[in-house]
């Protein structure tokens, strides 16, 4: 894949004149400069498990779709959920420069959905990875607590920006479908996690969240934030600066990111980049990615571009 030398607002623009297919873009960022510090492109991506009876989108008919959809935006980072072993095989074959850091959330190594994390190994250097369970016991395998519905995991890796030195910790997680205190609970559980770690190193947390986001004082989105006045991650979507890249009619759509394989997106918005609130955010986007009759995911996927403090 090439480094990305356009703005997002003009690789939108491409993809929608060449292809039709939409991509609302909330901000737009020229990342051309790199003379004030690396940039780092970032996407996650929830890609609908792979054995699911989805009839005309199930995933050999849309596997070519997330392809193509991973690759107009190049990401250095690329945070996929429910994913499946051989979805990870499908992907690792196809991202030529990257290695995936994923486990099974049944078995703790192939069984079950994974929240894969791809990295590009010329760009960024591991330092340490592993995944734990959103439960009252992190680190026993199948673990799940409170009001879950199934087992949850985050994924995490320690990388090295190789050009500039800078350290980023990465977590990429799947919060559950069906328990509200599951989700809050697990949201401390990776509140605290990455307070403990995060010494020395820049966040990114990625994932599907299952939760709108919201600023009630319970809100899963609240509490992985942190203190409002002190915060330990900003939301990209909502501090990207404003720009002229929306497409014609963005602006009438809801900024939700599942959407069922219809294409018209629900109110809310439950897939989200975090980061660290001193790295700069130049662009944050909702891919909405489409041939008219299938799209690559019953969720949008969502990137953000941001540049390394």
């Amino acid at each position: 894949m090439q480094e990305y030398r356009a703005t997002t607002a003009l690789v939108a623009l491409i993809l929608a004149l060449t292809t039709g297919w939409p991509t609302t873009v909330h901000a737009d960022a020229d990342t051309t400069d790199h003379a004030t510090g690396p940039v780092l492109r970032v996407m996650s991506f929830n890609l609908r498990y792979g054995t699911a009876a989805d009839g005309d989108h199930a995933w050999p008919q849309r596997r070519d779709l997330v392809r193509e959809t991973i690759a107009a935006f190049d990401p250095d980072l690329l945070g996929t959920q429910e994913c499946l072993a051989f979805q990870r095989d499908e992907l690792a074959d196809w991202l030529e420069g990257y290695a995936v850091e994923a486990a099974g959330r049944d078995d703790g190594r192939e069984a079950g959905e994974m929240c894969a994390s791809f990295h590009r190994t010329d760009r960024l250097e591991r330092l340490d990875g592993g995944t734990f369970w959103l439960s009252e016991t992190p680190d026993v395998v199948a673990s799940q607590s409170w009001d879950a519905a199934l087992p949850r995991i985050a994924t995490w890796l320690r990388l090295r920006e190789r050009a500039s030195g800078t350290e980023i910790l990465w977590i990429n997680a799947h919060l559950d479908h069906a328990g509200p205190r599951s989700r809050r609970e697990s949201a401390r559980l990776l509140h605290r996690w990455l307070a403990a770690n995060a010494a020395g190193a820049m966040l990114v947390v990625t994932g599907d969240f299952n939760a709108p986001a919201s600023d009630d004082a319970d809100a899963v989105h609240r509490i992985l934030r942190g203190d409002p006045e002190t915060p330990l991650l900003v939301d990209t979507w909502e501090v990207a600066p404003a720009g002229s890249g929306e497409q014609p009619g963005a602006a009438d759509q809801p900024a939700g990111t599942f959407h069922g394989f219809t294409g018209t997106p629900r109110p809310a918005r439950i897939d989200w980049v975090l980061a660290t609130p001193s790295a700069a955010v130049l662009a944050a986007a909702i891919d909405r990615t489409g041939d008219g009759e299938r799209w690559p995911s019953d969720h949008f996927p969502v990137t953000a571009v941001l540049r390394l403090p």
